[in-house]
C-alpha cells in the first residue's frame, strides 16, 4: 500500500493543498480562496474541504501524516496560530488539534517562511546544505534557519524572522513597531514607496510613462521592467535594496555562519540588480572567514515551496515520532 502525506498551505489570499509523497513528488493539488473575511470556522472549512478531494481512495493510499503552513507568528509545539495579521479574529488557533482531530492522523504545524526553508533544504536549492538561510523578498520580507540540518525555531517558534531585523537605528515605522526593519527598506511595496517619494520630488524616469503618470499604480513589478530596460533610477532603487539585503545577511553571517544563503520572491527575480550589491556590502562589513565559501543562490522550488516545506515538516516529524516511539 503506497503511503502519502498531505501537505497544506494556509495564506492570506489563497489555501492550497497537495497529495504528495516523501520525495516531495505531488501527486495531486487543489486551491481555493481563503476568504478570511468570512471568519475562521469558515476558513477551516475550506481547508477541510481542500484535504478531502486530495485524500487517496482506500484501495489507491494511506496518508500517514498532514502538515500545516500558516503565517506567523505561530508556536508549533501546540500546534497553535498565536495570530494572524492577514487572518482577523484568529488569535491562539489550535489548528494543529482541529486537522487531527478530523482526520485521525499526526498533524504538524510550521511557520510558512521556516518550510520554506526546509523545503529548499531537502529538495531544493540548499539539499543536504546542513547550515543555510532562507530570505524570501516579495510583499514582506521572511525567512527561515537550518542549523545543523535543523529549523531553527527559538523557545516559542518565533525565531528567523529576518524581515524585522533592524537595518536603520533610526529608520522608518514598520507595521510590527519596530523602527528601521529590514522588510521596510527590501520588500517589494517599500521600494515602489521610496521609488514614487522619489517621482514625486522630481525624478525622471520611463516608469512614469509606463503608468501613464499615475504613480499610484507603481509596484516593484514596473520597476523591475524599467531597470531591466535600463532606466538608471528604476536600478538605484534595486541597489538600495540590495544594499539593506547585504546589511541584513551580514548580521545574519555574523550571527549563524551559513554555508549558503537562498534568495525567494518575487523580488529577488531582480537577480544581479540585488546580488552584486548585496556581495559589496557583505565583503565591505565582514571579514572574510564569514564570507569565503559562501553561496548567495536563487530559490529552486518556485510557488511550490511552502506546500513542498508541509510536506518535508509531516514527513520529517511523522518519522521522529516513529523512532522515539521506537526507543520506549
Amino acid at each position: 500500500m503506497h503511503s502519502y502525506v498531505v501537505g497544506v498551505d494556509l495564506g492570506g489570499t489563497q489555501v492550497r493543498a497537495v497529495l504528495s509523497d516523501a520525495t516531495g513528488q505531488i501527486y495531486k493539488r487543489v486551491a481555493t480562496a481563503t476568504k478570511a473575511d468570512e471568519g475562521q470556522d469558515a476558513v477551516i472549512g475550506r481547508m477541510k474541504a481542500l484535504i478531502d478531494q486530495v485524500w487517496p481512495k482506500p484501495d489507491i493510499g494511506v496518508v500517514k501524516a498532514i502538515g500545516l503552513a500558516a503565517p506567523g507568528p505561530l508556536d508549533p509545539t501546540p500546534g497553535v496560530i498565536v495570530f494572524a495579521p492577514n487572518l482577523p479574529g484568529w488569535e491562539m488557533v489550535p489548528l494543529r488539534n482541529i486537522i487531527a482531530g478530523a482526520y485521525g492522523v499526526p498533524t504538524f504545524l510550521g511557520n510558512d517562511a521556516n518550510l520554506a526553508a526546509l523545503a529548499e533544504n531537502r529538495f531544493g536549492a540548499g539539499r543536504d546544505m546542513s547550515d543555510m538561510i532562507y530570505i524570501t523578498v516579495s510583499t514582506g520580507v521572511g525567512g527561515g534557519i537550518i542549523s545543523h540540518g535543523e529549523m531553527l525555531l527559538g523557545s516559542h517558534g518565533f525565531a528567523a524572522e529576518v524581515g524585522h531585523m533592524t537595518v536603520e537605528a533610526q529608520g522608518i515605522r514598520c507595521l510590527c513597531g519596530n523602527t528601521g526593519c529590514l522588510e521596510s527598506y527590501a520588500s517589494g511595496p517599500s521600494i515602489a514607496r521610496h521609488a514614487v517619494d522619489g517621482l514625486r520630488k522630481g525624478a525622471v524616469s520611463m516608469v512614469t510613462d509606463m503608468v501613464a503618470g499615475d504613480l499610484g499604480r507603481i509596484t516593484a513589478k514596473e520597476l523591475h521592467d524599467a531597470a531591466k530596460a535600463g532606466d538608471a533610477f528604476a536600478q538605484a532603487e534595486f541597489r538600495r535594496a540590495g544594499f539593506y539585503l547585504g546589511v541584513g545577511i551580514t548580521s545574519l553571517l555574523h550571527l549563524f555562519n551559513p554555508r549558503m544563503i537562498v534568495l525567494g520572491g518575487s523580488v529577488s527575480k531582480a537577480g544581479t540588480m540585488l546580488t552584486d550589491v548585496i556581495w559589496e556590502t557583505i565583503r565591505a562589513r565582514a571579514p572574510r572567514q564569514y564570507w569565503e565559501g559562501l553561496s548567495i543562490v536563487p530559490a529552486a522550488l518556485g510557488d511550490d515551496v511552502v506546500l513542498i516545506g508541509a510536506v518535508a515538516l509531516a514527513e520529517a516529524e511523522s518519522h521522529r515520532q516513529k523512532q522515539t516511539m521506537a526507543r520506549v
